[in-house]
């Protein structure tokens, strides 16, 4: 049984995803053993009560250092005996010590086609103003495993979506979480908790 904790800033549409997608057996031999957030007020810490999965609040602001927020939140993580990290719009750069701990476990949901609009400052509404003022014609979404750059660990799923005439930044986001995010990150985690997925020369190959 693949053992998740997963951590999230906002209201958690895509932990939402996932708590369905294995209460409807679409992911296979995989809970979510815990919920992190990094702000008390986040929605997200809801949906997991709701769905009785213990939530908890590691805050930059309750520490003195970062070094001590740092520690709170790894230790948090190794508290729940986790096997996978999985970020689901967590607005808080990893410290280093978490992703050589976790290495090749902790995997990230991000909304455009990699290399596309990703990297520092592309999170959020930020990558669909920035897709739509290009111009593209497709976009969608990405789940990679975390290293220590940003945005640039291996692929595990893409999925393309369409832009359309007259998108908004806010539709757009809408579309590419409903056609793409909320589908491929279970589909991720479904491949990872079935031991499908092999990473081989930075590139991720499925079994």
């Amino acid at each position: 049984m693949l053992k998740i904790t997963v951590l999230v800033s906002g209201g958690g549409t895509n932990l939402q995803a996932v708590i369905d997608s294995i209460n409807e057996g679409r992911i296979k031999d995989a809970k979510i053993v815990r919920v992190i957030s990094n702000k008390e007020d986040a929605y997200a810490l809801t949906r997991a009560r709701n769905a009785g999965i213990k939530a908890v609040t590691v805050s930059r602001k309750a520490y003195d250092t970062k070094q001590d927020f740092e520690e709170a939140l790894l230790k948090a993580i190794d508290e729940a005996d986790t096997d996978l990290v999985v970020l689901a719009g967590f607005l808080v750069v990893l410290p280093t010590k978490l992703v050589e701990s976790y290495e090749n476990r902790i995997i990230n949901i991000h909304p455009s086609l990699i290399p596309s609009f990703c990297g520092k400052g592309f999170y959020g509404l930020k990558v669909h103003e920035e897709a739509l003022k290009r111009g593209v014609k497709v976009t969608g979404a990405t789940v990679h495993f975390v290293d220590k750059g940003c945005d640039t660990g291996p692929i595990i799923l893409q999925k393309a979506v369409s832009v359309e005439e007259g998108d908004t930044p806010e539709i757009l986001q809408k579309r590419v979480m409903e056609q793409a995010e909320w589908k491929i990150m279970p589909e991720a985690i479904d491949l990872i908790a079935r031991g499908k997925l092999e990473i081989k020369d930075g590139k991720v190959l499925k079994h």
